[in-house]
């Protein structure tokens, strides 16, 4: 696209570690400096596929959508892409041959939703914001998800591979041997995070998740706490990669509750990211990424490896940022 702009974004550079327990906030007289404020509202969202997501977020909310339509019609965007393998029913399927998606939703006040594990739908974003809003539950996995769909009026797709998944999965089962490749197969989610002009927050995730999987797997992506979180008196924050070492450190609640204590995004992306690593024995083939926004709209962004991109969208530009910010030991 002529109007991507791919830049560092200077706040994002430099890895200083911070000693466990202590804050950068612990160290200021808050009487005296006065916090930064970002531009808002402001939208991030992970990986290439998030510069047409945010557009179409940014297009909700100056159509007077509220920052949770414009997360869901962010992804819901994605999830429409027949070029993407990793988002939507055209995404590459599991083990069986089989495409099931997993999807999350939450708003700042703590209401959220999410399917897991559900088959046939092209819009899963839309299905666990059905959930949030007509259920007194928050999850919905399998079956019972689909059963919750058609009661809700979502048609059933036809349960076919996309061509270009057809082909992979073809070229797959020659070898069926699975191991996943950073920045390539790992770019498997698109999690997005938005704070409007009122300081409201939102965020969504949505997954075929890993290709090739174990038919049933579920990654990070539809739980709360792990691939998105949000709260309207800290901040929100998202994740993408190797879903099961993102659960494993509740990655993106720990991120927010960091911020609540008095970190930065940025410092509390980079502290997930260092616990993520300590573990995991061997994270030569494992990345993971986090994108965080505080309520003065400050971001920060980190990832295990480098390679982790993202987009950020304002009412002035909409940008790929190319993170150098990784993990160095």
């Amino acid at each position: 696209m002529s109007e991507r702009r791919k830049f560092i974004k200077q706040s994002l550079l430099g890895s200083a570690f911070l000693i466990p327990g202590i804050s950068s906030a612990s160290t200021q007289d808050k009487n005296k400096t006065p916090p930064l404020i970002g531009e808002m509202p402001l939208i991030l969202s992970t990986w290439n596929h998030g510069l047409p997501a945010n557009v179409a977020a940014m297009a909700k909310l100056d159509t007077g959508g509220s920052i949770l339509d414009a997360v869901e019609a962010g992804v819901r965007d994605t999830e429409l892409d027949l070029e993407n393998l990793s988002v939507g029913l055209q995404g590459l399927p599991d083990r069986e041959g089989i495409t099931t998606l997993d999807a999350s939703i939450m708003t700042g006040d703590g209401n959220c939703g999410s399917v897991a594990f559900v088959r046939q739908i092209k819009h899963p974003i839309s299905l666990a914001r059905r959930v949030m809003e007509n259920t007194p539950h928050v999850m919905l996995a399998g079956e019972g998800a689909r059963q919750f769909a058609i009661a809700e009026g979502f048609p059933l797709e036809e349960e076919v591979l996309s061509p270009k998944a057809a082909i992979e999965y073809a070229k797959w089962k020659e070898t069926s041997q699975y191991k996943p490749i950073i920045n390539i197969e790992n770019h498997d989610t698109i999690g997005m995070i938005g704070i409007d002009a009122n300081g409201n927050m939102a965020g969504s995730c949505t997954t075929s998740g890993l290709a090739y999987k174990m038919h049933g797997r579920v990654g990070d992506s539809p739980i709360i706490g792990a691939g998105l979180f949000v709260d309207n008196e800290v901040g929100a924050a998202t994740a993408t990669g190797l879903g099961e070492t993102i659960i494993k450190i509740c990655g993106s609640f720990l991120i927010v509750e960091l911020m609540r204590q008095g970190r930065t995004p940025q410092e509390a992306c980079e502290e997930a990211v260092r616990r993520l690593i300590s573990k995991n024995k061997n994270i030569d083939d494992i990345q993971a990424g986090f994108l965080a926004i505080n309520k003065e709209g400050l971001t920060g962004a980190f990832a295990v490896h480098p390679g982790f991109n993202f987009a950020k969208a304002t009412v002035k530009e909409n940008v790929l940022i190319d993170s150098n910010s990784h993990f160095k030991p």
